[in-house]
C-alpha cells in the first residue's frame, strides 16, 4: 500500500492520542499545524543525516575561476534537489581520495577541474522513496513540534520526544549497516594533507 503524507500525518497524530485527520487540506488545527510543520520536519530530518536512501549522485562539468587555482579554483553547480552535500572525492565515492572543497550560493568550489561526481543528499518528496525506520523518526519529530500547541498536555511532549529518539536510535543503527564498511586509500602525502 502506498504511503500518502496524511499517513505519516496521521502516525505523528496518533502518537499523541489525538484524532486521525482526513486530509491535511482540511478546516482544524491539527491539520493546520501539520501543514505547518510537515515539509520544513521533512526537509531537516532528511539533512540531518546521511540516510543510505536519500543519497544522490550526479555528474557534473566545472566552470573555472579564480585563475585555477585553490580550493575555489573550478565551480560545480548545486543540484537543484540537494538538501546537503557530501565530501568531494577524486572519483565520487564514499572511499575516495577526498578533495578540498567548499559550499557558496547554490556552487561548489574544488581545486580539481569536472568532470566530477557529486554526491548528495536528495530532497525526497515522496513519501514511499523514503525508508521506513526514517518515516518512523519524521512522525515522531512532527510530534514534537505539534504536541504542546496541539494537545496543551505538556507531558505529551515527552512522551513524543522519548519515541523520537527510540526511533532515532534504531534508525541510524540500521543506517550505519547498510553503509557498510568505508575504507580510505591515502598515500602517505595525502593522509598529510598534500592536494595537488
Amino acid at each position: 500500500m502506498a504511503l500518502t503524507p496524511e499517513d505519516i500525518a496521521n502516525m505523528a497524530i496518533g502518537l499523541l492520542d489525538e484524532a486521525p485527520i482526513d486530509s491535511l487540506a482540511e478546516d482544524s488545527k491539527a491539520a493546520r499545524l501539520l501543514n505547518l510543520h510537515y515539509e520544513q520536519t521533512r526537509m531537516a530530518e532528511l539533512k540531518k543525516n546521511t540516510w543510505v536512501f536519500a543519497i544522490m549522485s550526479v555528474s557534473s562539468e566545472s566552470f573555472a575561476v579564480n585563475g585555477g587555482h585553490g580550493v575555489g579554483a573550478y565551480s560545480y553547480p548545486l543540484p537543484p534537489d540537494a538538501l546537503r552535500i557530501l565530501p568531494v572525492t577524486d572519483n565520487g565515492e564514499p572511499d575516495g581520495y577526498p578533495l578540498p572543497w567548499r559550499q557558496e550560493a547554490g556552487l561548489i568550489y574544488c581545486s580539481r577541474p569536472g568532470p566530477r561526481r557529486i554526491r548528495y543528499i536528495g530532497n525526497l518528496i515522496d513519501p514511499n522513496d523514503m525508508d521506513p525506520l526514517f518515516i518512523e523518526v519524521f512522525a515522531a519529530a512532527i510530534a514534537v513540534k505539534i504536541a504542546h500547541p496541539l494537545t496543551h498536555k505538556s507531558g505529551m511532549i515527552d512522551v513524543a520526544r522519548n519515541a523520537y529518539q527510540t526511533a532515532l536510535a534504531e534508525a541510524r543503527r540500521v543506517n550505519a549497516v547498510e553503509r557498510g564498511q568505508q575504507v580510505t586509500k591515502q598515500t602517505w602525502a595525502q593522509a598529510r594533507g598534500d592536494y595537488r
